[in-house]
């Protein structure tokens, strides 16, 4: 391979939910870090640029409009990114739309997980590999080895603007924790029921805030509702990604799922324990490796169903969902601060 010149110009790629955009910045922290000159873009998909809003590492933002017709929609951006001339295409998402999305960049030098099925088409291809201690954050390090193999892995970073800030100052005036009980799939979201059986026990000095996108706020609704618990505000729907990163930061805990929220509290350094019910954390997406702000709860039944598969489903297909209705409210309790 050709060297790289002294200021590379870099194209990340990732183009799935929000969480795999947060875990793919520690690629752009690294590469930063490593090559304080480089130029980086970052394409992702349309709904989730939020969370880069004047990133300040990111030179320029590219969304892929996939509601606009899938392969219209990536022909167009493949043809904007040709004329970036990329040094280097970074495809984090082993599936087949981000790999035509590389491909059309036309760098020089493309790189992705060889699970990705054009992956015969890119320069250099990385094994994606499960194992017990392998965080996603490893498996994304592992793309740009070859071409800084002595790069210090860093962690992702978020970074809410001053307005971000100032628009959570009001909810701060009081001791307080976060829930984020939302979740794409069925099987990765503890019932509505235990969420407010938490709460009805959760000490009554805490105030709490439902977090959560605008299609959350129901399930929002049914949990502020529901509780006995005095103080309860459902914000779901009402902050951008990077406000909510910007209360969670400063929260004495935030309870997530298997899902978006877990990945925004470690990039924001943030106390998290993250409910994991069909999946597990040994799939590499748990709280941060080496964070010390992060725990996971689990059932403590030996369940031969579990997990039911690497991404969650809409529905137990077991029937009983014992992964998550034997997870108690004490679990969740005991993270709390003593104070």
């Amino acid at each position: 391979m050709a060297p790289l010149p002294i200021a590379p110009k870099v194209c990340i790629i990732q183009t799935a939910f929000p969480g795999d955009v947060v875990l793919a910045l520690g690629l752009v922290e690294t590469i930063r870090a490593i090559v304080p000159e480089a130029t980086i873009h970052f394409v992702l998909r349309d709904g989730n640029q939020g969370l880069l809003k004047d990133h300040p590492h990111i030179t320029q933002v590219h969304i892929w409009h996939k509601r606009d017709g899938k392969f219209r929609s990536i022909w167009a951006l493949g043809q904007t990114l040709r004329v970036q001339q990329f040094d280097v295409v970074i495809n984090a998402q082993r599936f087949f739309s981000s790999g035509l999305i590389a491909y059309l960049a036309g760098a020089k030098t493309t790189i992705g997980f060889r699970k990705n099925p054009l992956s015969f088409l890119y320069t250099h291809k990385v094994e994606h590999n499960f194992g017990p201690t392998i965080h996603e954050t490893d498996r994304n390090h592992g793309l740009i080895l070859a071409l800084w193999p002595t790069a210090t892995k860093n962690l992702p970073k978020l970074y809410p603007s001053q307005e971000d800030y100032a628009k959570v100052q009001q909810y701060q005036s009081t001791k307080y924790i976060c829930i984020a009980p939302a979740s794409v799939w069925f099987t990765k979201q503890w019932p509505a029921k235990q969420w407010i059986d938490f709460l009805d026990q959760c000490p009554a000095h805490y105030r709490v805030y439902v977090l959560g996108g605008p299609g959350e706020k129901a399930l929002g609704d049914q949990i502020t509702a529901s509780t006995k618990h005095p103080s309860v505000q459902n914000l779901a729907g009402s902050l951008s990604f990077l406000a909510s990163a910007a209360l969670m930061a400063k929260a004495d805990m935030n309870y997530t799922c298997d899902s978006a929220p877990l990945h925004i509290a470690g990039a924001m350094a943030a106390p998290v324990r993250a409910v994991f019910c069909s999946t597990i954390p040994a799939f590499g997406f748990g709280p941060m490796a080496a964070s010390p702000f992060g725990g996971t709860i689990q059932t403590t039944e030996t369940l031969h169903c579990r997990p039911c598969g690497l991404h969650g489903h809409k529905v137990c297909p077991e029937g009983h969902f014992r992964c998550a209705t034997t997870i108690s409210a004490i679990q969740l309790l005991e993270a709390l601060p003593l104070a």
